[in-house]
């Protein structure tokens, strides 16, 4: 079976080649919109399985109408997430212990630094 990002992709491109497509790529922020306030509702599991899968399928879409390639693009924040997260995993001494709501606080502000030390 292929990697379920590319066949998502493959998906919307044979549908696209038969003109089911979004006329107005604006729609598509909205129905984003509306897949986020369906998982957010869903009661269940199975609903928020459901619900996540549908909004993955309108991300890969709204990244098919933006010319962007999904798996690239996720490709890219995974390594970015690994630098960021680097940083903080130099600090993990010298954090407050697991439990203290202080620990979350200081991974934020080194997340916030890490992000700046990249722009520079």
């Amino acid at each position: 079976m292929a990697e379920p990002i590319a066949e998502a992709l493959r998906l919307q491109l044979d549908a696209a080649a038969q003109g089911f497509d979004w006329d107005d790529p604006a729609g598509l922020w909205d129905k984003l919109a509306e897949e986020v306030a369906e998982l957010r509702q869903a009661g269940d599991a199975a609903g928020r399985a459901e619900e996540l899968g549908d909004l993955l399928f309108m991300v890969v879409n709204i990244a098919r109408h933006l010319g962007v390639e999904p798996a690239a693009a996720l490709t890219a924040a995974n390594l970015k997430f690994c630098r960021r997260y680097a940083y903080i995993q130099r600090e993990l001494e010298r954090l407050p212990p697991l439990g203290d709501p202080d620990r979350l606080h200081r991974m934020e502000e080194l997340w916030q630094q890490a992000k700046l030390d990249e722009r520079y």
